[in-house]
């Protein structure tokens, strides 16, 4: 996947935190940019594609960061 814009370190926080970690932080990139949320919560898996639908904003996909952990991309749309 393509180098991000803006990466959120969410490794340790638990459910919800790493999309609400999101939703504060989409707003520091410009329109088009990339944001990932690299987080070990389970949850976030499933969390950071529904966000996305429900505010406007394009789910690009899942892989890894640099030590493995999981990381969630979305672009910024509006």
């Amino acid at each position: 996947m393509s180098d991000v814009d803006l990466e959120l370190d969410c490794r340790d926080q638990p459910c919800p935190m790493p999309v609400i970690e999101l939703a504060r932080h989409v707003g520091d990139v410009p329109v088009g940019a990339l944001i990932a949320v690299v987080a070990h919560d389970p949850a976030a898996r499933v969390d950071v594609p529904a966000w996305c639908r429900m505010r406007g904003q394009e789910w690009i996909g899942s892989d890894s960061a640099a030590d493995g952990a999981p990381r969630h991309v979305v672009r910024r749309l509006v």
